[in-house]
Order: structure tokens, then C-alpha cells, then sequence
């Protein structure tokens, strides 16, 4: 009688854990939702930290935005701190290609930094603050392997539109590298 009653239970808990369900470690890269990037060659070549966040809603668009700190204020970088809400458009052939390849960006640019002046002998610099808002588009393309690491090239411009900046336009863009959560 014992032998019967320890069968079942042994194949009651083999059977339980062949149809257990997925755990979140076991998700493909594609299918998940949140990203993370770090802005590369800004970090490396001039002290500037640019980190971005991305929600994926589906294969075909996502949302996030990005966090600028410029931590060498004496690179004269436009921009010494920005926060960028951005919403994307992804373009593929594929039905299955999960948010990755060519996309276009809309962005909204709230920033602020120093305007450089020179005197007329050139050695002597006056500097003020400002801040401004830019709104834009960016063009880019993001590539992902199975694992969830993200790389990405991305390259913008936005129109100033309130004059705090003595530029015109505020250029964005970077060489990205993330994970995919």
C-alpha cells in the first residue's frame, strides 16, 4: 500500500515542476521591457555622464528618457545638466524583431549650462547660466543580442525655444551600451 501512495506523490512532483512556470531570468531578451543605456563617448572623451531608460511597450515603439550630468564644467560642453523625455517609432521587416533596428525619436530637451563670451583680446572669458527647452527628432539604430545586451548609435537635433542658449539648436547623440531587463 506504501508503494502505490509513494509512486503518485513522486510523479505528482515531477509533473508539478515540468509545468511550473517561466521564471523572469528565463524570458528571451526581445520579450522584455525595460532598458538601460550609458552614454559612451561622452563619458569617455569629455566627463559626461548620460544615462537613458527605456519602457518598450511593444515591437514597434517605446518611451524613457535620458539624464545628463556634465561633471567637467570647465569642458565649455552646451550642456551642463538635461532631462530628455523621448518617445520612439521602430521601422523593421520583421513581425518578431522586438523593438531594435532603425528608429526615429521625438524628443523634449529640458537643459541648462553656461554661455562662454570673449573679451576682444581673447583671454579673458565671461560666462553666464541659462536654461532652455528644445524640443526634436533623432534618427538611430539599436541592436540587442540573446543575452540583453543593447547597443546603440543615435544622432539628433532639436530647435531652442527659449533663447537662453547662444545656440540656435542643441545637438544630441552618442554610441549607447545597456541591458535589456
Amino acid at each position: 500500500m506504501k508503494k502505490p501512495l509513494l509512486f503518485l506523490l513522486i510523479t505528482f512532483l515531477v509533473t508539478l515542476n515540468t509545468f511550473s512556470q517561466e521564471t523572469k531570468d528565463s524570458k528571451p531578451a526581445i520579450s522584455r521591457n525595460h532598458e538601460i543605456k550609458l552614454g559612451a563617448i561622452k563619458l569617455l572623451s569629455g566627463g559626461i555622464f548620460e544615462v537613458s531608460y527605456e519602457y518598450i511597450l511593444d515591437t514597434n515603439q517605446g518611451f524613457g528618457a535620458a539624464l545628463l550630468l556634465n561633471l567637467d564644467t570647465g569642458n565649455q560642453y552646451v550642456e551642463n545638466y538635461s532631462l530628455t523625455p523621448f518617445y520612439r517609432m521602430y521601422f523593421q521587416t520583421k513581425e518578431d524583431y522586438g523593438a531594435k533596428g532603425f528608429f526615429v525619436e521625438g524628443f523634449v530637451s529640458f537643459f541648462g549650462g553656461k554661455n562662454y563670451y570673449y573679451t576682444y583680446d581673447m583671454l579673458n572669458t565671461i560666462d553666464d547660466n541659462f536654461f532652455d527647452t528644445s524640443v526634436g527628432l533623432s534618427l538611430g539604430k539599436k541592436w540587442i543580442n540573446s543575452a540583453g545586451f543593447v547597443f546603440e548609435f543615435k544622432v539628433g537635433a532639436g530647435r531652442n525655444l527659449l533663447n537662453g542658449s547662444e545656440f540656435d539648436a542643441l545637438f544630441k547623440g552618442d554610441l549607447y551600451i545597456g541591458y535589456r531587463f
